[in-house]
């Protein structure tokens, strides 16, 4: 088949490093996964029951495209916590995931020959979202600042053509988060050259250690250039309702919702519900569930240490980025040499950007004697190579 019947832009895109792993391992009972993010917990029971509730009713119907106005409502006093102020019937979009999100803005804002900026390692989907909207990627290796991205380097690798900034805290895949004095200096840098930063802060419910989530969106003066993108699907274990929204000054809203309104109408209503259902009663759920993460992330993180891998502590999310540089390895075949001998499967570390080779993801959002078991294999291989 003539390769000019297809969008060249697409042609280019590589699929999903995260779902290729995803892919193989589906089915086999015999493999550990500690490779897709996702909760291991089902979505509490009072969330689906409220679902049921408005499905028997009949509630089946198409939501405004804003989305249910007592979820925007909900959203607005829930973001009130972070010193974040929106207005809930114009500044607050219901999204298909932050996923739908994430492209709905990076269309929005950008033109073919704008440059934005990445801090890598990051989330798969960053990089080929901003490329199909024409732009031109700036990578910001964070590997050398213990995966935290830095005023200093941000602001080097600005040029006039710089549209915009992508940022994760806490991060995917690193589970680091930036401190906020050091927020405080990257909005400083974002307002000096009058930027968008669009900041992913979906982990923003799990955070560790005492430790407590800020918003770049809410340092002084960053209303016209902060765009929050939150969800459901980590806190909440809702990652199949497919329900996030985005917060962002009404200006560029404006934009964002014509996107939304021709690409998909309104997000689904059963999960809108269900999302509201969290946002009123689900704080016990949350805390429980983040609770379990921490310890989890202890277990995780001491035995790679015991092993003698370098790896950063994660202040958040569930997610640990261990370097396996001295098995002399590359991140793909170490993560294919654990699953076809060890039948353990993490991600690897390349696939994540600039900085992640060298390293794996390994997602600790699942059974702790799994979890146990996965370590022992991964303790087996790394003695195996030793010989």
């Amino acid at each position: 088949m003539r390769a000019d019947r297809f969008s060249h832009k697409i042609s280019h895109i590589p699929p999903s490093g995260i779902r290729r792993f995803f892919e193989i391992i589906a089915g086999r009972s015999d493999i550990i996964s500690l490779g897709v993010g996702e909760p291991d917990f089902p979505t509490p029971w009072h969330i689906r029951e409220e679902a049921f509730y408005y499905m028997e009713r009949g509630r089946t119907s198409y939501t405004s495209n804003w989305g249910l106005q007592e979820l925007r409502d909900a959203i607005a006093k829930k973001q009130e916590q972070y010193n974040l102020y929106y207005n809930p019937r114009k500044e607050i979009l219901i999204t298909i995931g932050v996923s739908e999100a994430i492209d709905a803005v990076l269309r929005a804002i950008l033109n073919p020959g704008d440059e934005i900026l990445v801090a890598e390692p990051c989330y798969v989907s960053y990089q080929p979202l901003a490329a199909l909207c024409g732009a031109e990627l700036v990578h910001i290796d964070t590997s050398a600042t213990n995966f935290v991205p830095t005023a200093e380097a941000i602001s080097k690798a600005v040029t006039p053509r710089t549209k915009a900034l992508m940022l994760c805290s806490p991060s995917n895949p690193t589970g680091r988060m930036i401190p906020a004095v050091e927020l405080g200096k990257i909005a400083a840098v974002v307002k000096k050259h009058d930027l968008w930063v669009l900041s992913d802060e979906v982990y923003c419910e799990l955070v560790y250690d005492g430790k407590k989530h800020v918003s770049i969106g809410s340092f002084p003066g960053m209303k016209d250039h902060a765009v929050i993108l939150n969800g459901f699907s980590k806190s909440f274990a809702m990652t199949g309702w497919r329900i996030g929204y985005l917060c962002c000054c009404e200006a560029l809203m404006e934009q964002v919702y014509k996107l939304h309104q021709y690409s998909t109408i309104c997000a689904p209503t059963m999960s809108q519900y269900a999302a509201l259902e969290g946002l009123k009663n689900g704080a016990v759920e949350v805390e429980r569930m983040r609770v379990s993460y921490q310890q989890r992330r202890n277990l995780m993180y001491t035995a790679f240490r015991n092993m003698g891998f370098p790896v950063a502590e994660p202040d958040g999310a569930f997610y640990l980025f261990p370097e396996i540089r001295k098995t002399g390895l590359s991140s793909e075949e170490f993560a294919a040499l654990l699953i076809d001998h060890y039948q353990v499967a993490v991600v690897p570390g390349n696939v994540f950007g600039a900085g992640g080779e060298g390293f794996v993801r390994c997602c600790y959002a699942t059974d702790v004697e799994k979890i146990k078991a996965a370590l022992e294999r991964i303790r087996a291989m790394y003695t195996d190579l030793k010989g």
